[in-house]
């Protein structure tokens, strides 16, 4: 007996600033130019996935996948507004042929944190028209692409979108302000909506939104209202905004951690208990959670693919265990009913992680940046030979 389905997805996932290197015309690329700041150091070349996506598609599909995520940079598609680039778009018809020629179901998110330049300098996601400029980038992606593209996630993460950029200030545009966030939360799921719309008048493919859902918990007694407020915020806003017809046909949970929410921390999260296991980001170890939260998304009556999930960690015994853990509890999960379809590992490769720079190695697979060489890791065996048996070892994977 196995311990999950048959048909189940397998893999892992990427985002183009991350991996492709040279991504300039971005808000992002501006931001981690700006010593004033909080990102550490630039992305620059990435990991070149860029012109390495072939060995690399082989790579992962050797390692038993049957899907993978990636992103699509729009400011490489739109680098000025309604121009789109013929280049752009025939280089990403080779990067999804080339996925789909490794049997690799593609998932396709359309936004993952960049914005291109000109956006970002209108006021971004506050900008009286970007639904409308989202769901115009999405229909010529859907219908220059749609046919490689069977699964499309509109918006990756909207609520930390909202969060680190406009009221931690931790990402673009670096504003902290809260009537400023709950605006920007509004506008991006209601970007969600119109790039559904956009892309199923081009193409058939199969439309969700990816959030990634901590499991929040107050830090003291005192902080059980603001709990909730930062809990409707980040969690409820989106799920029980999906709703309607336009609302998608699936939802890509994304989890990493517990969170604590402390009312006198600057940021309104307190740090872990004493004594909690964390990771490289200082993030709380709870693989509880992920269940938890599935169970919390799969309120909503969609199908659901994890669609991130991983730890930063050097000692890649530390991801074997974490895998095996969180993995154990999507198929208790998928045991009491919750209907997950997918599980896509954060991340295939260590790549740029945002303010962080390349100090947190999420991935499965090491990389020299002096030459580019990938070097799979034991975590990444590990990991393929679930997914080839459908069954987690009770003793580990």
């Amino acid at each position: 007996m196995t311990d999950f389905p048959v048909d189940f997805l397998w893999g892992s996932a990427t985002a183009a600033h991350q991996v492709e290197g040279g991504n300039t015309n971005n808000d992002w690329w501006d931001f981690e130019h700006d010593p004033a700041t909080a990102a550490v150091e630039s992305s620059g070349d990435g990991i070149d996935h860029f012109h390495r996506y072939r060995e690399d598609f082989e790579l992962l599909s050797s390692l038993g996948h049957n899907a993978h995520r990636l992103s699509l940079e729009w400011s490489r598609i739109e680098p000025a507004p309604g121009e789109f680039s013929r280049a752009a778009l025939a280089h990403y018809r080779r990067v999804l042929t080339a996925l789909r020629d490794e049997g690799l179901t593609a998932f396709v998110t359309l936004h993952h944190f960049t914005l291109p330049r000109w956006l970002a300098a209108r006021g971004g996601w506050l900008a009286p028209d970007a639904g409308a400029v989202f769901a115009r980038y999405s229909a010529r992606v859907a219908g220059e692409l749609g046919d490689l593209m069977p699964y499309v996630c509109t918006i990756n993460e909207p609520q930390m979108v909202a969060l680190h950029g406009y009221l931690e200030g931790y990402h673009p545009p670096g504003i902290t302000n809260p009537v400023l966030w709950r605006r920007a939360g509004e506008a991006l799921l209601g970007a969600h909506f119109d790039g559904v719309r956009a892309v199923r008048e081009e193409a058939s493919s199969l439309t969700g939104l990816a959030v990634q859902l901590p499991l929040l918990a107050p830090a003291h007694d005192r902080d059980e209202e603001l709990c909730e407020v930062m809990r409707h915020e980040i969690v409820d806003r989106y799920l029980d905004g999906l709703t309607g017809p336009g609302r998608g046909d699936w939802l890509g949970v994304q989890y990493y951690r517990k969170q604590w929410v402390d009312s006198t921390s600057p940021t309104w999260f307190g740090t872990p208990p004493p004594g909690t296991p964390t990771t490289q980001m200082g993030w709380a170890v709870h693989p509880d959670g992920l269940r938890q939260m599935l169970h919390r998304a799969a309120r909503t009556g969609l199908p659901l693919y994890v669609t991130e999930n991983g730890i930063a960690t050097t000692d890649d015994t530390e991801r074997v265990a974490y895998l095996h853990s969180h993995l154990a509890a999507v198929a208790q999960a998928l045991a009491e009913g919750v209907d997950v379809r997918g599980y896509l590992h954060w991340s295939a490769f260590d790549n740029f992680e945002w303010s962080e720079g390349y100090r947190p190695r999420f991935g499965l697979i090491a990389v020299d940046r002096t030459d580019f060489t990938r070097h799979p890791k034991p975590s990444a065996h590990a990991f393929a030979r679930v997914a080839a048996g459908g069954r987690l070892d009770r003793e580990g994977i």
